[in-house]
């Protein structure tokens, strides 16, 4: 008969009801998920329709595969084929971006607006997205000649231009902890002293950015930033201006 010592899971063992926390965090993701998760990033980064040849190229897939992925995307509207047959983001991705940060999104638009216009310059919203800054929403100008576009959705890395900077700026110790591999950029420290970021020919050549961070109660860190053709602008008073725009979001989301 075995002992009762026996009959129990040891504290170093956990039982197969209860699976360790270290167990969790080490289950492999979903491979089908994960390839059609690549797929409507590599969609969505192309800005025009591509190929099934071309997607199961890009992405080292059979073409078989990327078919069935493509299939299930297209049966929930998340992509659609035009007569040629090639692919681009579906309506559907509309509706779950509008989703995203609902309520950031709610309280910057009215604010990107204004500063676009008073600017003359594209004014957006982004987002920390794990060691990613993420454009959620932008606003070019009403009544000027030439603007920058800033489709939503544009993503590049943390360590990256002012709006990257801008959020390094506002980062907590335990945020920073949470992104193994990232250190704080110089300017981060500069950006806090004077209330905003700048940078020029970082993420695209020939533009200039200047940001602020936003920070407000269960929304991911942001940052308000325009961006234009780099010249000679008053980088000190643009600051100030989404600085202000900065504070009646978080104010709004209070």
């Amino acid at each position: 008969m075995p002992s009762a010592d026996a009959a129990q899971p040891s504290a170093a063992q956990p039982s197969a009801a209860q699976p360790s926390a270290e167990t969790t965090t080490q289950t492999p993701p979903l491979q089908t998920l994960s390839r059609g998760i690549r797929m409507l990033e590599l969609i969505a980064d192309a800005g025009e329709p591509l190929s099934i040849p071309v997607i199961a190229s890009r992405l080292g897939l059979h073409r078989s595969i990327t078919y069935r992925i493509l299939r299930t995307l297209e049966e929930h509207g998340l992509v659609v084929r035009d007569a040629a047959g090639a692919v681009e983001l579906g309506p559907r991705m509309a509706t779950l971006a509008r989703s995203v940060s609902r309520d950031l999104q709610s309280a910057a638009l009215p604010q990107l607006t204004a500063v676009a216009n008073e600017l003359t310059m594209t004014a957006f919203l982004a987002v920390l997205d794990r060691h990613d800054v993420v454009t959620l929403v932008t606003v070019e100008p009403s009544h000027a000649h030439a603007t920058v576009a800033q489709r939503p959705g544009t993503r590049h890395p943390l360590a990256s231009g002012a709006p990257g900077i801008a959020i390094q700026s506002a980062l907590t110790e335990a945020q920073w902890r949470a992104l193994p591999g990232e250190h704080p950029r110089d300017d981060a420290a500069l950006a806090q002293r004077r209330g905003y970021a700048t940078s020029h020919d970082e993420v695209i050549a020939g533009l200039a950015s200047i940001a602020v961070p936003v920070v407000a109660p269960g929304q991911p860190v942001a940052a308000l930033a325009v961006v234009y053709v780099a010249n000679d602008v008053d980088a000190a008073a643009i600051g100030a201006r989404l600085r202000t725009a900065a504070a009646a979001i978080e104010s709004d989301l209070r």
